[in-house]
């Protein structure tokens, strides 16, 4: 199976850029500022798989940042995904973040890989995308609408309205979040 990976920060509180027709002065979204007693993160990171079988994305939001380790847990979540639909291989096309090309992931990589080969699962093959090239990952575009489609003009979401926004707009389940181990 084919798949374009990347990871996302969902902002609470910066606007997509919106374009509208006005007979009069230019509409303008307005950056909301936060409560000071609103507690909740700012923004809100998620890993995302876009099919190229099915067009549908696999989503899955982190607490934290995207790292190595929750790029393997991933990465695993994806697999497990993929062959409980008899899938053999999974070919990921992906940028060169620093989580994506670590050491410590393309070990996991190649670790996995054989375990898949002997034991038999998802086999993971990466086609990485040259620096500075977004537009070649088409799992971009779909970031751009899904920002827009979910944002909310009047005030600040939650992280809770924030994951089931997105979820509902890409008809994804929606699961825990990944966790970044701490420590």
């Amino acid at each position: 199976m084919l798949g374009f990976q990347d990871e996302v920060w969902w902002s609470r509180f910066a606007r997509p850029s919106l374009k509208a027709w006005s007979a009069g002065p230019a509409l303008r979204l307005q950056q909301l500022s936060a409560d000071p007693q609103d507690t909740e993160p700012k923004a809100l990171s998620c890993y995302g798989l876009l099919r190229a079988d099915t067009g549908r994305m696999l989503l899955r939001f982190v607490r934290g940042r995207p790292v190595s380790q929750v790029t393997e847990d991933f990465l695993s979540w994806v697999c497990e995904r993929l062959a409980s639909e008899g899938k053999k291989a999974l070919l990921m096309i992906w940028d060169n973040a620093s989580w994506h090309v670590s050491q410590r992931v393309r070990a996991w990589i190649g670790a996995h890989n054989r375990r898949a080969k002997a034991e038999g699962g998802v086999r993971i093959v990466t086609c990485r995308l040259p620096s500075k090239s977004p537009w070649l990952n088409r799992i971009e575009p779909c970031w751009v609408h899904g920002k827009r489609a979910i944002h909310e003009p009047e005030r600040p979401l939650t992280i809770a309205e924030v994951m089931e926004r997105v979820c509902t707009y890409y008809g994804c389940e929606q699961l825990p979040p990944l966790e970044q181990d701490v420590g």
